[in-house]
């Protein structure tokens, strides 16, 4: 009988332990994982994709998904509506950043995938504003003067720097063989997107970033400050002597504020 009374003991010893051990297990297991956000570069006018490349390669250092969109340059809401199909295919949260009239675009892109906007020498229109309007807000753009234009069968027009002013304009401060690839693939802005008017813009809602060249002939410094603050900016960044081709010049500083901007909405 002792026997037998010890091997129930021992029994019900060991249903209890392996009670305990199988509740230990339960609440031991991971969460489901968060899914880090993809950043979507947009280009501005005068410009391409591959004007992010520098960025691109630090951005993969930091292990960081990226895609760098192809913005049309044709309309305001066009040019919105390619980037924002951009986002819908995406698997989880977006980093919107924009250059130059890229940030325009970026500020119309409407979709709860967004978590964060990073302005790189880039405009923020309110609604009703366009990128011309704001050019000439502040003295100091030279654009205008810089000009090509190029009459299209639809009755708008097309706008290219001049290549032997494109440097000066638009990329002073990036090596000169590299200038003059950029100003002959440069892709033109046509004159219903310079003319766009925005709509209400998502800045209003969403955290933003501003990095900003002190030496921008395109958007003046003061427009580009105003922008800034006018988003209620999360941080503004300045870059002494730098040009308007800020991404190819000065890659570091504008992978450094993506990567702070990804970390603050994550």
């Amino acid at each position: 009988m002792r026997f037998t009374k010890t091997i129930k003991l021992a029994a019900v010893a060991l249903g209890l332990t392996a009670t305990i051990a199988s509740a230990g297990c339960a609440t031991a297991e991971p969460g489901p994982a968060v899914k880090q956000p993809t950043v979507v570069l947009v280009h501005g006018a005068f410009a391409e994709s591959s004007s992010w490349n520098g960025v691109i390669d630090l951005l993969n250092k930091h292990g960081l998904p990226n895609i760098a969109a192809g913005n049309p340059l044709r309309s305001v809401q066009g040019d919105a509506d390619a980037v924002r199909s951009m986002v819908a295919s995406i698997d989880g949260p977006v980093v919107l950043v924009g250059h130059s009239y890229g940030g325009q675009v970026i500020s119309q892109v409407n979709d709860p995938k967004v978590k964060g906007l990073v302005y790189v020498a880039a405009f923020a229109p309110e609604e009703g504003e366009t990128i011309g309007e704001l050019s000439g807000k502040f003295p100091g753009s030279t654009l205008g003067e810089t000009l090509n234009k190029v009459a299209l069968p639809d009755g708008s027009t097309d706008l290219y720097i001049q290549p032997s002013k494109f440097q000066h304009q638009f990329a002073a401060d990036v090596p000169n063989a590299q200038a003059a690839l950029d100003a002959v693939t440069q892709r033109p802005l046509n004159d219903r997107a310079l003319n766009g008017k925005s709509g209400v813009p998502n800045w209003k809602s969403l955290p933003s970033w501003f990095i900003i060249p002190t030496a921008d002939y395109n958007i003046p410094v003061a427009t580009q400050r105003f922008m800034a603050e006018r988003a209620g900016a999360r941080a503004t960044v300045e870059i002494a002597g730098a040009s308007h081709a800020l991404a190819v010049s000065q890659p570091e500083p504008v992978a450094k504020i993506i990567v702070d901007a990804v970390k603050a909405v994550s």
